[in-house]
Formats: structure tokens, C-alpha cells, sequence
């Protein structure tokens, strides 16, 4: 045998995972696992007959056992298991060690137990001419969303295709998405997951998906009947094919995943891929062993360790590569990002090696930015080149037209307009501090976690009876206010004043500076029944309903009418807006019309604000005026000479058209022109657009 067939058989200790060998070693299969605790490490396969063998890897470089395999194929099963320790069971029913890096992994019931197997799968897909859309941050408009739960009832998708990811990419849905004027859709976690032990005596399952076993799998539930039968590439197929067909639309695919823990759960428990190859370095622990939990789910994923960098790096860039995916939104961030000392740095390596990455460093980076731990609360904090869940945006939202409305109609007295302003201009003060500006906001009043749109103004309290926890899980901070009357009513009053809240929430989120994240349904009023925490129940109540009354349809059309003001504002803006100080301005008046005065922004009595935003080199600017009192006011709009004194460029005609109100007595009134100093009414407890 010559040195260069020598050298051409030898295993190769990276990549990590399965691969087939290229030429005539084509029938060989490189295999590495890394598994620094164990001695010797084997892997059982099934072959094309369905027989199963066994080969102990015959290398070992840097903690990495490999060697070359002969009998896989496509669709083979297999799993590695420590090659002294005897099996429990036979081959084929035992549950053994996946592989961190399986491209999918299929489920057999034994006993009605299941045990889980790594799959070989063939990773070629015809792409066409589809392209990512590339949409930059600011002109993003994200809409949060469960594959299953956003088609499970939707009228117009097919039957066969409700609940899956064709249904997502379905004509009626892509539809309803450009309609909307979504440019992304960002997937609650569609990576194989597994339901919590303690769910299954209640009857649920984890219907949100946040218990991670597989991080290069594609969950297969989320497939048609069809794809599953054909097998682990056709769930491929259907999920890269609805990548392509929501590309072709212009409509980008963010994933939300979950590094920070895996489905292993406790310290103590099955060990299922991470726990039995290298638990010291897979997991975080105490000095004393323990391991360190700031997840909340029974352990932490250990960043200090290269290996596990690398994990989530090439898993991240296999969903960008073989997936076309656009960007990713990491749960719980911040467990990602804790050093050897267990403290968050913004100079992580993972961080770092992210920034640094070719591949990765040019999609959309979105992080949670708190976890359970000690100073886990980190928004603001992250480095450039990420966007953070602004939790402060949310929470300000809330407060000034929940909390604070709840307090006047009381009797009490609300807070002021000044936090409300700040998120209106984007959280500078927020975001500064990392180097980074407005569009590195995601503004967002719900998500999945928590009271939907409709609940926040129809419940005070959480109502999660369903979820088997006596009421105690969920947030009990939410910041609602139910008008007067706990859940449904017929009473048309508190109907119609709940309608303007939610009017008022959505306009704030899409008129903001910054990103605006929408959860699935909000657009048109969709309810959990107050269940703030539905991460259990996969059936109706968390499923999206589209059999829409007037209502829904009213909260519809503001939605829509919203987010085509703000596309038509950007289009008229020069590119750098508003990331650049020296491309816009924000120029903030009180309802005489005049700048306001410091002492206005820590009055409370004082609820009335305009904010006049543009750009000295844009063709448009908006006006937006916020009237936070239960009393209409009388406004004064900016003159043309006081905009002048603010460097505003002088226009022939200072005009201001009325846009849009979320006050539906006014809203006969659009298309009215002023002059600016002529005055105009500011309806009680709304939100009003003018076009300059």
C-alpha cells in the first residue's frame, strides 16, 4: 500500500460527527465524538439490512475518539456507548449516547418508553435561485411565532399541511405575512426537542420546545404525515423548502434556540448524548461538584470549555449553511456568556469567535439578555453587532397604558411621560453604553412568555389552572389591567376601551425607534384566556384562532395601517437613519406646542407629549403625539418658525396630515390637514400620527 492510500484511509479527528469519505472510500464513514472522560468508545449502527453492529473507534486525538466505519449508509441508526461498560438491553432497544452532532434523530417506543437514536441523513437540496433577503435591522419588522401553533387552524391552509413547516410556507400564509408587512419570522424552537418527566402524569407536553436534545436535528413532529414516513431527509426537505419559499417572498427565518441547557435536565439523571461522553465538561458546576444552575432547568451548559464553543458554533453555522436560516434569537443569553468565575463579560470568547466568524457574523444576532443566575439581568449590555429584547421597553409600555391607567381611573396619580419617551427614541441610554444605537432595540410589549396582547387588557391576575401547578407558575408581574371586569364581557364600554389600550400598546411597539417584534395573533386579538405560561398546552387555547369577528378585524387593519406608516417614514429616509446622530433628529414638544421643559418630564400631571422625528436629509417627517390622560386635550402644533430654532429645514408649507389615531372617534377625521400653531384635539388615552 503507497503512503497516499495510507494517509487518504486514516480517520480525521474533525469535523466532529458522521461524514461519508470522498472517492473511492465513498462506502466508508468517518466518525468522531468527543469524549474525553471515556477510555475507548464504540459506535452502534444499523446497516442496510437493519442488522446492528458495533465498532469501537480505534483513535484518539484531544479528548475526540474517531475511526473509519464500513456498513452505514443514509438513514442509518446509531449511538455511541463506553466500549467496556456492557449494554442494558440489546442493540436496537437500549438507549445509548447520541451524537451531539446527529443531522436528525428518530424515536422508538419501548415499553412505551422512548429511546432516541442518531441519524445519518444525505444533506443535498435543490435552492434554485432563492436568496436570504438581507433586509437590513432597521427596516425589520419581526413576527414571533410556533410553527404548529400559527396554521394548526387556519381555514385556508390544506388540512394535511396545518401545524407543519409546508403549512407555514402555505400562499394564505405568506400572504397574511406580507399583508401584514412582516419582513421576518422568528420560530419559537424547531431544534429536536423532548416534554419535561414531571409532564406527561398531567397529560401535556412541552408544546414550546424549550428542552433541547438535538442541536443539528430539525424537529419532526413540526413535519406533514408524508415527510415523516418517507423519513428523517424528507423532514429536511419540507423545512429547507419552507426556508425557500418564505425567501422567495422577502421574508426572512430567525431561530430561537436554546444553548443555555440541554433536555438532560437535573444532575442525577438519564444521560442521553452530553452527560454520559463528558459530563465535568459539557455542564457548569460548583467547587463541590453540584452543578450551577442560572437557567432554571435543572442545569447550564459549560461556555468556558473550547469544545462547547465549537459545538454551538458549528451548529450554528450548519442552520445558516445546509438551512439558509437568517439570524438567531439565543434564550437566555446571558448563561452563555459567563466566564470561569461565573460572571457575565460582553469579551466572551464565544462572543468573540461569533464577531470574528465569516459565516455567522453576517446574520441576525438577537440575544435574551437575562438568565436566572447572579447579575443575570444584562440588557444593554451585549456587544456591537447584536440586538437585545429590550425587557425595559416592555415593561414601560405596560406601565404607562396598563398600570398607570388602572391608577388614574382610581383615582390615583399615573407616572410621568418620560420613560415612554425614552423607548419612543429608541432606549439611547439603554444601548449607548455598548456603542451601539436604536436599531439594536427589540421592541416588544408580549412574546411567548406571558399575557398576549388581548389578555394584558382583560386580566389582572394569570389564570394557568390548566397547566397542572396550581397556579403558581408563570410571572405574577404583569403589569395588566383588566377595565373594570375580570376576563370576558359583553359590557361594549370596557370592550371598546380594551380595544384602545391594545391599539395604543401595538402603536407604540411600531412606531417606535428600534426593531418591533409582534407575537403571532396580536395583530388581531388572539387570547390565551389569561394563561400567561402556555409552554404546556398544545390544543386550542395556545393554538392561533383566525375566525375573526369585528373587532379582531378593526385590530387588523390599525396593525397593517401602522407598519405601512412606518415603511413609507424609512423609505424616506437616507440609509443611515437613525443609527447615524447626524442623519435624524427627535425633537420632543408638550400640547402647547412648545419644546417641552425639564420640569414637564418629571410632572406626572403632565401625559401629553409630540415628537416630531425625521431626518435633514429626508423627504418625510412624522409627527407623534401620545396623550396618556383619560380627558381629551387641546394640542398646539409646532410652528414652522419653532421647528427653525431646532434645525429642522424650513418647508414652504408646513403642513401636518393626520396619519392614524387609535382613537376610533378621530380616526373619521384622517387625511385632515393643520398649519403648524392651529390646534387640534389629542383624543383621551391615544395615539395620534401626523405626516410633515
Amino acid at each position: 500500500m503507497s503512503m497516499t492510500t495510507e494517509i487518504a484511509q486514516r480517520s480525521q479527528a474533525f469535523p466532529l460527527g458522521v461524514r461519508r469519505c470522498a472517492g473511492e472510500q465513498s462506502h466508508l464513514f468517518d466518525v468522531a465524538v468527543y469524549a474525553p472522560d471515556l477510555d475507548a468508545v464504540a459506535v452502534h449502527y444499523q446497516d442496510g439490512q437493519g442488522s446492528w453492529n458495533a465498532v469501537v473507534l480505534p483513535e484518539l486525538t484531544d479528548g475526540v475518539h474517531h475511526g473509519l466505519v464500513d456498513g452505514m449508509g443514509e438513514s442509518s441508526r446509531y449511538a455511541f456507548w463506553p466500549a467496556d461498560v456492557p449494554l442494558e438491553g440489546k442493540p436496537g432497544t437500549a438507549q445509548l449516547l447520541l451524537d451531539p452532532y446527529g443531522r436528525a434523530i428518530d424515536t422508538v417506543r419501548v415499553d412505551e418508553t422512548p429511546v432516541y437514536f442518531s441519524v445519518v441523513v444525505d444533506q443535498a437540496f435543490n435552492w434554485g435561485s432563492s436568496r436570504r433577503p438581507g433586509t437590513r435591522w432597521r427596516d425589520s419588522v419581526i413576527y414571533e411565532a410556533h410553527v404548529k401553533g400559527l396554521t394548526q387552524l387556519h381555514p385556508d391552509v390544506p388540512e394535511e399541511l396545518r401545524g407543519t413547516y409546508a403549512g407555514l410556507a402555505h400562499p394564505a400564509m405568506i400572504r397574511h405575512l406580507l399583508e401584514l408587512g412582516v419582513t421576518a419570522v422568528e420560530l419559537l424552537p424547531i431544534h429536536f426537542h423532548i416534554d419535561e418527566p414531571h409532564l406527561e402524569p398531567l397529560g401535556l407536553n412541552n408544546y414550546w420546545g424549550y428542552n433541547t436534545l438535538g442541536f443539528f436535528a430539525p424537529h419532526p413532529e413540526y413535519a406533514t404525515d408524508a415527510a415523516r414516513k418517507a423519513g428523517p431527509k424528507a423532514v429536511q426537505d419540507e423545512l429547507k423548502g419552507m426556508v425557500r419559499l418564505l425567501h422567495e417572498a422577502g421574508i426572512e427565518v430567525i431561530l430561537d434556540v436554546v444553548y443555555n441547557h440541554t433536555a438532560e435536565g437535573p444532575q442525577g439523571g438519564p444521560a442521553l448524548c452530553w452527560r454520559g461522553l463528558s459530563e465535568m465538561k459539557y455542564y457548569r458546576h460548583h467547587d463541590d461538584g453540584r452543578y450551577l444552575d442560572t437557567t432554571g432547568c435543572g442545569n447550564t451548559v459549560n461556555f468556558t470549555e473550547p469544545r462547547v464553543i465549537q459545538f454551538a458554533l458549528d451548529s450554528l453555522r450548519y442552520w445558516v449553511d445546509e438551512f439558509g436560516i437568517d439570524g438567531f434569537r439565543f434564550d437566555l443569553a446571558v448563561a452563555l456568556c459567563r466566564d470561569e468565575s461565573h460572571q457575565f463579560t460582553p469579551r466572551h470568547p464565544l462572543l468573540i469567535a461569533i464577531a470574528a466568524d465569516t459565516v455567522l457574523s453576517g446574520v441576525k444576532l438577537i440575544a435574551e439578555p437575562w438568565d436566572v443566575g447572579y447579575n443575570g439581568w444584562q440588557t444593554g449590555n451585549f456587544p456591537q453587532g447584536w440586538a437585545d429584547w429590550n425587557d425595559r421597553f416592555r415593561d414601560t409600555a405596560r406601565d404607562f397604558w396598563l398600570s398607570d391607567q388602572a391608577a388614574l381611573a382610581e383615582g390615583r396619580r399615573g407616572g410621568t411621560v418620560a420613560r415612554l419617551a425614552s423607548c419612543l427614541a429608541g432606549s439611547a441610554e439603554v444601548f449607548g453604553r455598548s456603542g451601539r444605537t436604536a436599531v439594536s432595540s427589540i421592541n416588544f410589549v408580549t412574546a411567548h412568555d406571558g399575557f398576549t396582547l388581548a389578555d394584558l387588557t382583560a386580566y389582572n391576575r394569570k389564570h394557568n389552572e390548566a397547566n397542572g401547578e396550581a397556579n403558581r407558575d408563570g410571572h405574577n408581574d404583569n403589569r395588566s389591567y383588566n377595565h373594570g371586569i375580570e376576563g370576558p364581557t359583553e359590557q361594549e364600554a370596557i370592550l371598546a376601551a380594551r380595544s384602545l389600550t391594545a391599539r395604543n400598546l401595538m402603536a407604540t411597539q411600531l412606531l417606535a425607534l428600534g426593531v418591533p417584534m409582534i407575537t403571532a395573533g396580536d395583530e388581531f386579538g388572539r387570547t390565551q384566556h389569561g394563561n400567561n405560561n402556555a409552554y404546556c398546552q398544545d390544543n386550542e387555547l395556545a393554538w392561533v384562532h383566525w375566525n375573526h369577528d369585528n373587532d379582531a378585524r378593526s385590530m387588523l387593519t390599525a396593525t397593517r395601517e401602522l407598519l405601512r406608516i412606518r415603511r413609507e417614514f424609512l423609505t424616506e429616509q437616507p440609509a443611515g437613519y437613525p443609527a447615524r446622530e447626524d442623519t435624524s433628529y427627535l425633537l420632543w414638544f408638550n400640547a402647547d406646542g412648545e419644546p417641552m421643559r425639564q420640569e414637564q418630564w418629571s410632572d406626572p400631571e403632565c401625559r401629553t407629549v409630540q415628537l416630531l422625528l425625521g431626518s435633514p436629509g429626508g423627504d418625510l417627517d412624522g409627527l407623534i403625539v401620545v396623550n396618556g390622560h383619560l380627558e381629551d386635550r387641546n394640542l398646539v402644533l409646532p410652528t414652522a418658525a419653532a421647528l427653525r430654532g431646532l434645525g429642522v429645514p424650513e418647508s414652504q408649507n408646513q403642513m401636518f396630515e393626520l396619519r392614524f389615531t387609535t382613537a376610533t372617534a378621530n380616526g373619521k377625521r384622517r387625511g385632515a390637514r393643520l398649519r403648524g400653531g392651529e390646534t387640534d384635539t389629542a383624543a383621551a388615552n391615544s395615539v395620534t400620527v401626523y405626516r410633515v
